[in-house]
């Protein structure tokens, strides 16, 4: 039988783009989480929408699965292959098709990177908004609406996307919105497909927003004595309708790792990493005010960087902050929480989840997306040590549920993946039996992504 699937894929795609290589099956065996890893029976590359087509047609003929795989950066095991089968690499599909300045959009392949598309675009005076840290994959950022540090100002990937081209199980080729800046017209697929995880469809294009570089930016690193005065800050920054582009929190324990992983010398102390975009004398008013709010919270320390260099280093120090933590506890995998609470009830979340870090006796920092309520803990673990691992899901399920008691989400933007599965039903109840219902009716041999962010939709379905 998997002699028969190869030739079927080498006959779709190519004799080079079909892989059993064991190194090959073991890099698309896992992403960058602590779920177990999974091999694929055959890796295969397409080049284009027609040959996913094909891929998916063939597979749904025979119902076999299908795991779509754009870099392998996501923290919940999405790109697992649990069920074995085909995992499609669209690695190779990474052309920039086309800039529309005048429309501030562009549209490309899956497999084109944030960094390609914004070195691309720095030609029209544009730029992509959307930062996780990581160099993915658009395709991938689309599947899981990943956000990062500039979506308290420009908003997460679902807000950027304008139209995607997704074909289904059945190999039909479907597009889900237009290139226009709004629409009344039909039920909105884009928001149904971005966030689905692979589980609905491939994504073969992408038509996103863009936005022109600002005239001015200006970064600031702001040091607390607690936590609680830090988070403070940022709620009277927001309140007081400062147009901050980015406002980050890492608590002491993490600005440690920053320091001897990248060479800098902050102060070791919760701190607030922050940027400002906009013309000469708007940034100048909000910097001014900003140092009012922040030393009226408690702020004991605020260094202002302006030159492109520094200002670099200080973000690429903090989207290095997970690497810091790996390196700095050799031997251990790293567990991330991600969860995202109202603004209103942020302090007390923060404040819970260093309580729970401290009594667990494990090593981890806090960090996050603050502007936005979206924080995370990382957790750095021996995954061959059973008491260690019982303790980092305990952690992890207090944080979650701590979020959810407060109108939170289990998830703010790594997604859900096989990580967080067991409290889709808490969190969503009802609604639920919906997605299931959707997963039903566009996968009904259920060979997108199987068992990723719900189970089985007919064991869904009989039950909730």
């Amino acid at each position: 039988m998997l002699v028969d699937l190869i030739a079927e894929l080498k006959n779709i795609t190519a004799e080079d783009r079909v892989s059993t290589n064991e190194t090959i099956l073991d890099r698309h065996s896992k992403d960058e989480s602590y779920h177990t890893p999974s091999r694929p029976d055959v890796v295969v590359f397409p080049l284009n929408t027609q040959e996913v087509s094909d891929i998916l047609r063939f597979a749904n003929q025979h119902h076999i699965p299908v795991v779509p795989f754009g870099l392998g950066t996501s923290l919940e095991g999405h790109v697992i292959p649990y069920h074995k089968g085909i995992t499609i690499d669209f690695s190779l599909m990474n052309t920039i098709l086309e800039v529309r300045p005048d429309d501030f959009l562009v549209t490309v392949q899956p497999g084109v990177t944030r960094s390609q598309l914004n070195k691309e675009l720095k030609k029209y005076g544009l730029f992509f908004s959307v930062d996780p840290g990581a160099d993915a994959t658009l395709g991938g950022m689309a599947a899981t609406n990943a956000s990062g540090t500039t979506s308290v100002r420009y908003g997460v990937m679902r807000d950027q996307v304008r139209d995607l081209e997704v074909v289904l199980a059945d190999g039909t080729v479907i597009h889900t919105g237009s290139k226009a800046a709004k629409s009344s017209s039909g039920y909105h697929l884009n928001g149904l497909f971005v966030g689905s995880e692979g589980t609905l469809g491939c994504i073969t294009e992408l038509t996103l927003r863009v936005y022109g570089i600002p005239e001015h930016i200006m970064a600031a690193r702001a040091s607390f004595p607690t936590l609680d005065q830090a988070v403070q800050a940022v709620i009277a920054i927001l309140s007081a309708g400062i147009p901050v582009a980015r406002v980050e929190l890492v608590d002491e324990q993490s600005v440690k790792q920053v320091n001897r992983f990248s060479g800098t010398r902050y102060k070791e102390a919760p701190t607030l990493f922050l940027e400002f975009h906009g013309n000469e004398a708007g940034l100048k008013q909000d910097v001014t005010f900003t140092k009012e709010i922040v030393f009226e919270a408690g702020c004991d320390d605020i260094q202002f960087e302006t030159d492109t260099t520094e200002r670099n280093r200080l973000w690429e120090a903090r989207h290095n902050l997970a690497y810091a933590y790996v390196h700095g506890f050799p031997g251990k995998k790293m567990m991330v929480t991600d969860v995202c609470v109202p603004i209103s009830e942020l302090a007390g979340a923060v404040r819970h989840a260093r309580e729970v870090v401290t009594a667990s006796g494990l090593s981890g920092g806090i960090l996050g997306h603050v502007g936005d309520g979206n924080y995370h803990v990382l957790l750095m673990i021996d995954t061959q040590n059973p008491e260690e691992m019982s303790k980092a899901e305990q952690v992890n399920e207090r944080i979650v549920q701590y979020a959810l008691a407060r109108g939170g989400t289990c998830t703010g933007e790594h997604g859900v993946g096989i990580g967080k599965k067991k409290y889709q039903l808490q969190e969503h109840g009802p609604a639920l039996k919906v997605m299931a219902a959707i997963k039903q009716a566009l996968d009904p041999n259920h060979i997108l992504n199987p068992n990723k962010i719900l189970d089985h939709p007919r064991e869904i379905l009989g039950r909730v």
